[in-house]
């Protein structure tokens, strides 16, 4: 029933060791060649609901290589533009003027939802496109418009910082078609059992992406370290070979067997982590393709059933919903270096997670927020621990960390004053991350 309410909401919504040298102005990444930074990413207008709508058969490409566009729409004609986001959002491609066509409706197949049977639309070639975060915007003669995500991944991560891309939590909030891993027509009981990235995102189509991950993209790109760019479907064997250190971003709470493994090996080579979200790494899931699976009455558990989360985030989910004030408690703590402010409001929420069983032994809390969670008193915590490799770890412990980098305009009562608190705070973890293990001089 939690997560049915968080749904709704989603909708509206080391201690002693040298400070890191403070974080210099670094000029934002330069202008790709032949991007047009003037055109204006955004959409103004999503239309209709089927007025149009797309999905790619790629979550990922390596550069240069193609993806094809599945798109549906009711007007005559289409256009498909390419955005870079990050610190600089820039326009790298456009295509030429598409026949609109009105795909068949979507298919439901034991319960998931599905349009892999639309006929592909156009092939984009991305040929010049560096490495990054992409929104497609897809804008309809009749002037609707939504996007389609694409990531242009990096071939090697190593020496890198590499921003991940939680897209199996996108596809488990995704209600396109009526049915998520959380609801369906009948509700919680009628909800999908499996999911597909054969189909278009809900809303916007980047929803996820907008709210919980972008702010932090930019705020990375902009601090001038070298980063890498791949989504949780990439972290296989050897993705993460001589990576400096791995960002989860805002929501990112699907998990499979091979992704932690993954993770874990790269922690345990001196790979620094930093969890910037809340309760991450909750459920376990299998990917099979396109498909994630999640049957939570059966094959589809909490890693906390065997393996508690906070083995490897330092800390695991305890509430939801969380509204509360962020209050510092470990202010000499490298990670809070150069930050004014010990007090926060708004920033505790809507999810939030607290040192548990299973926290590594000598987990430090750099702050504890105490607030109640519909009427039982709970806390947060942000939270340090070093890996015997060397790696550190941090986690926020708060949902609201990307969002309070907009300050006011992440809403909640959350204040600019916040804003310069979490960024320079990730400032610090990125520039020392990217040195390698942050336990090592």
């Amino acid at each position: 029933m939690r997560k049915v309410l968080l749904v709704v909401l989603l909708l509206a919504a080391g201690c002693g060791e040298p400070p890191p040298a403070a974080p210099r102005p670094v000029a934002p990444p330069a202008p790709i060649v032949g991007a047009d930074v003037q055109e204006s990413w955004r959409i103004h207008k999503q239309g209709a609901e089927h007025e149009i709508e797309g999905y790619a058969d790629r979550v990922s490409v390596l550069p240069g290589e193609r993806l094809r566009l599945h798109v549906s729409t009711t007007a005559p004609r289409f256009t498909a533009r390419a955005f870079r986001m990050g610190a600089n959002p820039a326009k790298v491609w456009e295509s030429d003027p598409v026949k609109g066509v009105r795909q068949t409706p979507a298919k439901v197949v034991d319960g998931t939802v599905t349009a892999a049977h639309w006929t592909p639309s156009l092939t984009v070639d991305t040929d010049g496109w560096p490495e990054g975060s992409y929104l497609i915007r897809l804008d309809a003669s009749t002037g609707a418009q939504r996007y389609v995500p694409v990531t242009v991944r990096s071939a090697s991560t190593a020496g890198r910082v590499v921003l991940v891309n939680a897209v199996t939590t996108w596809q488990a909030y995704n209600l396109w078609g009526g049915r998520s891993l959380y609801q369906g027509p009948g509700g919680y009981a009628d909800r999908s059992r499996a999911v597909t990235f054969d189909r278009p995102y809900d809303h916007s189509g980047a929803r996820l992406f907008l709210d919980f991950e972008s702010e932090a993209l930019a705020v990375a790109e902009q601090s001038g370290v070298p980063l890498a760019y791949l989504t949780n479907l990439d972290l296989v064997p050897g993705a993460l070979d001589g990576a400096r250190a791995v960002i989860s971003l805002g929501h990112d709470e699907y998990w499979s067997p091979g992704m932690r493994q993954v993770v874990t090996r790269a922690r345990d080579s001196g790979t620094n982590l930093a969890f910037l979200g809340a309760n991450a790494v909750y459920w376990r899931i299998a990917v099979h393709g396109r498909t994630v699976a999640c049957d939570k009455e059966r094959d589809c558990r909490l890693w906390r059933d065997t393996r508690p989360e906070s083995a490897l985030v330092g800390q695991m989910y305890d509430c939801f919903p969380a509204e509360g004030v962020y209050r510092v408690s470990r202010p000499d703590h490298w990670i809070f270096a150069g930050t004014k402010g010990r007090s926060f409001p708004g920033l505790v929420g809507v999810e939030t997670d607290r040192v548990s069983r299973g926290s590594p032994d000598g987990v430090q809390v750099l702050a504890e927020s105490p607030f109640s969670c519909g009427g039982r008193r709970s806390v947060t915590h942000s939270t340090y621990y070093t890996a015997p490799s060397g790696a550190g770890v941090f986690a926020s412990g708060t949902m609201r960390w990307v969002c309070g980098l907009r300050g006011k305009r992440c809403g909640h009562g959350v204040t600019d004053s916040a804003a310069a608190f979490t960024r320079r705070a990730t400032l610090n973890l990125l520039t020392r991350f990217a040195q390698g293990p942050a336990a090592k001089p």
